[in-house]
């Protein structure tokens, strides 16, 4: 089974961080100008300058890569649609997390984790790469959300627990390419961009 070491896996996070990064001065600019090389004549290099820079980060804190992944993601998923929001909630619920006494979904899963440690010795071992050990994971249903839980009430979606457990090489495929339309999703129009105060909101919502 093929694995995603850290170099790999830092080259789809490093154009993730690069896209965040741009600003371009107008929205019909932004849809332009949001992607790869685009920092090519005003800093050269750039890529490979925050390449090195977030696999030094995840070499000291391993959190640091799936934190990266997170931000990209509240990014471009912050302004989800209401009628799609309801269905989330709807599919995930607002009861408390099935594994753990508390509601704990806004929690850090390794602090959750430590708190029970018949719960942490039977998750496969951390490893210094991002693979498919979490479809593992749930399929032995040891997972922490109640969102996980509920990828193996579905057909369809367990189905694809199932493929991704079995077939590392695909899911290395499809998280890359699933993380790099992530990125090309355009910015709202007439929007210039914003550094939030908290990632999962914008500005003006708090």
């Amino acid at each position: 089974m093929m694995k995603v070491s850290v170099p790999a896996a830092v080259l789809a996070l490093c154009a993730a961080a690069l896209l965040l990064l741009a600003q371009a001065p107008s929205a019909a600019e932004a849809s332009h100008h949001l992607k790869l090389g685009y920092y090519k004549e005003t800093c050269p290099g750039v890529e490979k300058i925050v390449k090195y820079h977030v696999a030094k980060a995840i070499k000291a804190n391993r959190g640091a890569g799936a934190a990266l992944v997170r931000l990209i993601f509240h990014d471009c998923f912050v302004r989800i649609v209401p009628a799609y929001r309801n269905l989330l909630s709807a599919k995930c619920g607002a009861g408390p997390d099935p594994v753990v006494p508390n509601n704990v979904r806004d929690e850090d899963p390794r602090a959750v984790a430590a708190s029970f440690p018949s719960f942490l010795k039977k998750l496969r071992k951390a490893r210094e790469f991002l693979d498919n050990s979490y479809y593992h994971n749930n399929l032995a249903r040891i997972v922490t959300f109640n969102s996980d839980w509920q990828l193996l009430t579905e057909k369809e979606a367990l189905g694809h627990v199932k493929e991704y457990a079995e077939n590392g090489t695909l899911w290395d495929e499809d998280f890359s390419d699933a993380l790099v339309k992530l990125s090309k999703l355009p910015m709202p129009p007439h929007s210039k961009g914003e550094i939030r105060k908290t990632c999962r909101w914008v500005n003006h919502d708090h």
